[in-house]
């Protein structure tokens, strides 16, 4: 079962944490409300020790947001990406898919993630000039640098254009490594 994503789940926590009734950081929010996002988070952090995540859920919630999260559907997703990027990554998952019938497509951290049971094999998200693909693990990653060198390689990512040719064999043996460390 999926994590309550609504802005609201947080704040029986912010009371508990830190003190006071939600109506206490709403009035906080409403003497704040022509700052800027950072300048918001930065407040409620530094004045009242708040976290990163009870504080973007008490700003994102008084700037209208009451869900984390913004997709149903991968083809939610797509439709607002570049649609090279979205035909690169359908193709992605398409090539896994066909291979490994029963991995899942979800939408996870507001991304287009491949599970299999309960764990993440692969993912992809969308930046502007390009799209950041994930096996969803670093030794995935080092395992497979040489193969990867003439791509961005990142920490925990591989940075690809929008209109690659998806390499099949490339990330059907990343996703095997993948599988192989979750069994």
């Amino acid at each position: 079962m999926p994590k309550d994503p609504s802005r609201e789940a947080h704040f029986p926590a912010i009371e508990k944490r830190y003190g006071e009734k939600m109506s206490y950081w709403f009035k906080v929010m409403k003497e704040i409300k022509d700052e800027k996002y950072p300048q918001q988070i930065a407040h409620l952090r530094e004045n009242y020790g708040f976290s990163q995540a009870h504080a973007n859920a008490l700003v994102m919630y008084s700037r209208g947001s009451t869900s984390a999260k913004r997709f149903e559907t991968p083809a939610d997703f797509y439709k607002t990406v570049d649609p090279k990027q979205a035909t690169t990554m359908r193709k992605i998952f398409k090539v896994i898919q066909t291979k490994y019938p029963k991995t899942e497509l979800v939408i996870a951290w507001n991304q287009p993630m491949l599970k299999l049971g309960n764990d993440y094999i692969f993912g992809v998200s969308a930046a502007k000039k390009h799209i950041l693909m994930a096996p969803w693990s670093t030794d995935v990653l080092e395992a497979f640098a040489d193969r990867l060198e003439h791509l961005d390689l990142k920490k925990k990512t591989i940075g690809i254009p929008n209109d690659w040719k998806v390499e099949e064999k490339l990330i059907l043996d990343m996703v095997k490594a993948r599988i192989a460390e979750i069994k």
